[in-house]
C-alpha cells in the first residue's frame, strides 16, 4: 500500500454532511424525497447536464492518484447498474487545497446515490466487483470552466475491517 491509507465505511450521513447527501429512496410507499436544494446555488448562465457513464470494476486495495472537483456545481451520480462503488472526500483549506490526511471514504451499495456540494474535493466514479453505470446530473456553462483535476501523491482504499 502506497501513502496515506482511507478505510472505507458504511454510509454515514451525518460525516458526509460537510461534502454532500446520500441519495436514499423514501421509507414508504407513494412518498417522495426530494434533492433540489442540492442544484443550487450555481451559475446563472449554466444549464443542466445529464449523461450516463461506463466505469470499470477496481480491486482492493486502491491505489488513488487523482481527484476532481466542480468550484461552481453540485454533481449527482445516481447507479442505474452498479453493485457497489468507493466513495472519497476530503476538506479543503482557506486557499482550496485538499488536505489529503483528512479524507474520508465510504463504501456505497448500489442502491443509494451520492450528491457532491460545489468544490468538494472528490474520487472519480470507482466501481466495485463489476461494470458498472451511473446518471451523472450538474449544472455546466457559464464563463467559468467548473472541472478541476489534481494528481496527488498516491494515496490507498482499503475494505472495511
Amino acid at each position: 500500500m502506497t501513502g496515506h491509507v482511507v478505510t472505507l465505511q458504511t454510509p454515514d450521513p451525518v460525516a458526509f454532511a460537510p461534502y454532500g447527501q446520500f441519495v436514499t429512496a423514501p421509507d414508504q410507499p407513494g412518498k417522495r424525497q426530494f434533492y433540489s436544494d442540492a442544484l443550487h446555488p450555481r451559475s446563472p448562465s449554466s444549464a443542466p447536464v445529464l449523461h450516463v457513464n461506463h466505469v470499470l470494476p477496481k480491486t482492493f486495495p486502491i491505489e488513488v492518484t487523482g481527484i476532481e472537483r466542480h468550484p461552481y456545481a453540485a454533481q449527482c451520480f445516481f447507479p442505474i447498474d452498479v453493485a457497489r462503488y468507493a466513495v472519497m472526500v476530503m476538506p479543503s483549506d482557506e486557499t482550496g487545497t485538499p488536505l489529503l490526511d483528512q479524507a474520508l471514504g465510504f463504501m456505497v451499495p448500489g442502491t443509494m446515490g451520492v450528491i457532491y456540494n460545489r468544490g468538494v474535493w472528490h474520487l472519480g466514479a470507482t466501481v466495485l466487483e463489476r461494470t458498472s453505470h451511473f446518471a451523472v446530473l450538474m449544472w455546466r456553462g457559464g464563463a467559468q470552466q467548473d472541472d478541476d483535476f489534481l494528481t496527488i501523491d498516491p494515496m490507498t482504499l482499503v475494505e472495511p475491517l
